[in-house]
């Protein structure tokens, strides 16, 4: 599993690109967004770099948790 922190995902919007950048990267992810610590939680089998990679690029750039 995936921890990572969010700190510009402030809202249902935001909470919703990304898990649609985490998607574009592995279709069956399951992705938890907890608003209120700004924290992800991402099942994959994915590469970790390639998430973080997608997530920046959507706007949402991710550290570890």
């Amino acid at each position: 599993m995936l921890k990572l922190k969010v700190p510009d995902m402030t809202c249902g919007h935001c909470a919703s690109v990304v898990s649609e950048a985490v998607h574009s990267v592995d279709a069956n992810a399951k992705v938890d967004i907890d608003l209120g610590t700004k924290a992800v939680s991402i099942t994959t089998s994915s590469d970790p770099a390639d998430v973080t990679r997608a997530l920046a690029a959507a706007g949402y750039p991710a550290e570890p948790n």
